[in-house]
C-alpha cells in the first residue's frame, strides 16, 4: 500500500509541473477580436439565444456532423471537437471514448458496482459519490486528458429478470428506488445541491426500418446525440426523401449546443472559469478512497449467521484457509464499466494483511468450474482452523451482451463448497461475488456453512471492507435490492417481460411486488451483528375518503369487487391533503453500534388479486445506532402516488378498501374510502 501512495504521489507532482500550459479546447477565446462579433460568444445572453444565434450560422453539413457521439470541429466559427461518449457508472471507465488512462493520469477511484451502492438505501451516499467521480472528472479534463464533459451513466432500467447480464448495472428491481437512485447520482455528477451504443442502426438491422426511416423516426421521437456514425451518414438521404425537416435537426441541435454551453465550453478559457482548479490532486484522493470503502462496507449483505459465529476474533484467530478461482484477482471486485483502480488488493492479499498464517487454493480451474480440484482444496482446508470460500460469478458469466442461463453457482462449485465444508474444522464462511441473485439454497441450510456474505463487486475498497466485516470492525447493514429466486425460474422465458402474475396460466409474476413464488432471500433482506425493532408511534390520519365524480371503475374477483378511481381525477390540493406524516422510532437492541436502512412498504389487504402488487417500496432511510441507541424517523406518505397502482390499461388508480403501512414486522392499517 506504500508503494502505491507513492506512485500516486509521483504521478501528481510530475503531472502538475506539465500542465501550467495545456491549452483546452473551447470556442469564444476572448482574446481574438472576432470573437465579440458573434452573438453565440456573448455569455450575457440566455442560452436559447446564443444557440439560436450559433445554429442559424450552421450549413446542413455541419448540423448533420454534430448528431454522432464524435462531433467533429467547425474550424470557421472556432468551435472544437467534442466528444460525447464518456462513461462513469460507478467511477471513471474506458469504456467510453473520453478517457483512456494512457497520458500523465493513469487511475481514478472505482466505487463499488451499481448493485452493491444500492444495498446500502442510502441516498445520501449515493449523491456523494457522483460528486467524488464528478471532481476526478473534471480534474482529469483540466488536465487535458478528457475529451467531453458528458457521461452515459447511470443506468436506469429496473431488474426485471434475474439472469441478465446487466443486472450489475442496476439499482435493483423497485422503480422508485431506482429513481430516486438516478435523482442522487445526477444531481451528485452535476453538482446540484444535494453497445446499449449504434441503436439507430439496430432499428435498420433488426426492426424492419429502412436506414432514413430509422434516423427519422429516431430524431422526430426527442433523440438528440446518436452513439454512433449512423445518424451523421445516413440524415441527409432522410432529408432528400423527404422524411425528415432541417426543423429536425435544429431541435436536436439546440440541446446538443445548450449543454456544452451549460458546461462552460463557449465561455472563454474553461481553466478561469468555475471549476478550472480542480486539479489532479482530486483524482484517487484519500477521501474518494475513504468513501469508495464506505460504500462497499455498508452495501454488503450479510445473509446468513448461524449461531452468531462473525465476526471472527483476530486475536483468536490463528490461521485462515482461503478457497477461489478468482480470489486473488483484483480486477473481479470491479464489475464491468470500469477504469483502472488507484490500488489494487486482490481479497487474497486482504486477508493476507489480517492473518499470518494464510493457506490458499483456487479450487476451480476458472470462476465457471468446469474442473475442480476438491481432494487438493479439502487438503488445505482441513488444516485451516477458519475456511473461507469466494465463490460467485465474473464477468465471463454475467455481462452486457450475455446473460445467464441459470440461477445456480457455475460448474462445481456447489460439489466444491459442499466438499469443502464437509472437511473443515469450523462452519466455513462463504462469500458471494455477484451482480445477479444466486439460488444457494443448498447453503441455506448447511448446518456446516456457517456464515454467508453477498458482497456484489465491491470496488476498489472491497478486500479491506470484506476483513472488518468479517473480523467486526464493521457491523454489516447492506439489503438485498432484488429477489433471489429460486433455480425453477428459469422456467419463465426470458423474453415475457410481465410483471404482473396470472393465475390462469401459471405465470408467477416478476419482483417483489408481484412474484407469487418461492423465494431464496426476498428484496430487502439482510442481517446485521445487532438486532433492530420498529414501532410506528404515530400516523397524521388513518382514513382517507376520495370523492369520484364520474363513475367508478370496477373489477370482479372470486365473487368480490373493489372500487377504484383514477389518480387524474384529483387535483394537486386534494393530493397533499391526503398526505400523511408517519413516525417510526427505530431501535437498536445489540451491543454493537451499526447503520441500518429502515425500509416502509404499502400493502392493500387484497393482495390475492393478480393486479394488486403484494406491496411496494414508498420509502427508505439509513440512520446510524450506537449500541441500545433509538432515534425517531420521519417518512410523509402520498397515498395519490404511494397508494396508486397502473391497471390494465396502464391508467394510475386506487382501490377502495385497507392498506397497511410497514415496517419490519410493524403495520399499522389507513383505510381508503371512495
Amino acid at each position: 500500500m506504500g508503494l502505491h501512495k507513492v506512485i500516486v504521489i509521483t504521478i501528481i507532482i510530475s503531472f502538475l509541473s506539465n500542465t501550467e500550459s495545456t491549452c483546452l479546447p473551447f470556442s469564444c477565446d476572448t482574446s481574438n477580436p472576432d470573437t465579440i462579433k458573434l452573438q453565440f460568444c456573448n455569455s450575457s445572453l440566455l442560452v436559447d439565444q446564443r444557440v439560436d444565434d450559433l445554429i442559424l450560422r450552421l450549413n446542413l453539413d455541419e448540423k448533420i456532423s454534430q448528431l454522432g457521439n464524435t462531433a467533429p470541429a467547425i474550424p470557421r466559427l472556432n468551435i472544437p471537437a467534442y466528444e460525447w461518449w464518456s462513461e462513469a457508472l460507478h467511477g471513471l471507465s474506458m469504456e467510453g471514448l473520453g478517457v483512456k488512462f494512457n497520458g500523465s493520469i493513469e487511475a481514478a477511484t472505482q466505487f463499488p458496482q451499481i448493485i452493491l451502492t444500492a444495498s446500502t438505501f442510502d441516498e445520501h451516499l449515493w449523491y456523494h459519490i457522483a460528486q467524488a467521480i464528478s471532481r476526478e472528472a473534471r480534474a482529469v479534463y483540466n488536465a487535458g486528458e478528457l475529451k467531453g464533459m458528458t457521461f452515459w451513466a447511470p443506468n436506469v432500467n429496473i431488474l426485471r429478470d434475474p439472469r441478465w447480464g446487466r443486472a450489475q448495472e442496476t439499482a435493483g428491481e423497485d422503480p422508485m428506488m431506482v429513481g430516486k437512485y438516478a435523482v442522487a447520482y445526477v444531481r451528485g455528477l452535476q453538482g446540484d445541491s444535494f453497445e446499449d451504443c449504434d441503436a439507430i442502426r439496430v432499428m435498420r438491422d433488426s426492426r424492419g426500418y429502412t436506414a432514413e426511416d430509422a434516423v427519422a423516426a429516431s430524431l422526430k421521437a426527442g433523440m438528440d446525440v446518436n452513439c454512433g456514425s449512423f445518424v451523421a451518414n445516413y440524415t441527409r438521404l432522410a432529408l432528400e426523401k423527404q422524411k425528415l425537416q432541417e426543423s429536425d435537426i435544429d431541435r436536436a441541435l439546440r440541446n446538443i449546443f445548450s449543454i456544452r454551453m451549460r458546461l462552460g465550453l463557449f465561455n472563454g478559457d474553461p481553466k478561469q472559469l468555475e471549476y478550472g482548479d480542480i486539479s489532479p490532486a482530486e483524482i484517487c484522493s484519500q477521501e474518494h478512497q475513504d468513501l469508495s470503502l464506505e460504500a462497499a462496507k455498508n452495501g454488503i449483505v450479510l445473509l446468513k449467521n448461524s449461531a452468531k459465529r462473525l465476526p471472527l476474533s483476530k486475536i483468536k484467530t490463528i490461521s485462515l484457509a482461503i478457497i477461489g478461482p478468482k480470489a486473488n484477482d483484483s480486477k473481479l471486485l470491479l464489475g464491468n464499466y470500469a477504469g483502472i483502480p488507484c490500488r489494487n488488493v486482490s481479497l487474497l492479499q486482504g486477508f493476507q494483511g489480517v492473518v499470518k498464517n494464510i493457506g490458499y487454493h483456487p479450487g476451480c480451474n476458472f470462476v465457471n468450474c468446469t474442473s475442480a480440484a476438491i481432494d487438493e482444496a479439502v487438503d488445505v482446508a482441513k488444516k485451516a482452523q477458519y475456511v473461507v470460500l469466494i465463490m460467485g460469478l465474473d464477468q465471463q458469466v454475467e455481462r452486457e451482451n450475455w446473460d445467464r442461463v441459470d440461477l445456480g453457482l457455475p460448474g462445481q462449485q456447489e460439489i466444491l463448497i459442499n466438499a469443502v465444508a464437509e472437511a473443515a474444522v469450523e462452519p466455513v464462511i462463504l462469500v458471494l461475488v455477484s451482480g445477479g441473485p444466486i439460488d444457494i439454497s443448498f447453503a441455506k441450510n448447511h448446518p456446516k456453512i456457517g456464515g454467508i456474505l453477498w458482497i456484489g463487486y465491491p470496488g476498489e475498497g472491497g478486500a479491506a471492507a470484506l476483513t472488518q466485516i468479517l473480523f467486526g470492525e464493521h457491523n454489516p447493514g447492506g439489503r438485498l435490492p432484488v429477489t433471489w429466486y429460486p433455480k425453477d425460474f428459469i422456467k419463465v422465458p426470458m423474453t415475457d417481460m410481465n410483471m404482473r402474475p396470472n393465475s390462469s396460466t401459471g405465470y408467477p409474476g416478476r419482483t417483489y411486488k408481484f412474484y407469487k413464488g418461492p423465494k431464496v432471500y426476498e428484496f430487502g433482506y439482510g442481517l446485521s451483528y445487532t438486532n433492530y425493532s420498529y414501532n410506528i408511534t404515530s400516523v397524521s390520519h388513518d382514513k382517507l375518503y376520495f370523492i369520484n365524480q364520474t363513475s367508478s371503475d370496477k373489477r370482479r374477483k372470486h365473487g368480490s369487487h373493489i372500487h377504484n378511481i383514477a389518480v387524474s381525477k384529483f387535483g394537486s390540493e386534494v393530493c397533499n391533503k391526503a398526505k400523511i406524516s408517519v413516525k417510526v422510532v427505530v431501535r437498536n437492541k445489540g451491543k454493537i453500534g451499526g447503520k441500518h436502512p429502515v425500509l416502509l412498504f404499502v400493502r392493500h389487504s387484497k393482495v390475492k388479486d393478480d393486479e394488486v402488487p403484494r406491496k411496494q417500496l414508498i420509502g427508505f432511510k439509513s440512520v446510524h445506532l450506537g449500541a441500545r441507541e433509538k432515534s425517531k424517523i420521519k417518512f410523509i406518505v402520498s397515498p395519490c402516488e404511494h397508494f396508486s397502482r397502473a391497471n390494465k390499461h396502464g391508467i394510475s388508480v386506487i382501490d377502495e378498501g385497507k392498506y397497511y403501512l410497514v415496517v419490519g414486522d410493524e403495520k399499522y392499517p389507513v383505510t381508503v374510502s371512495i
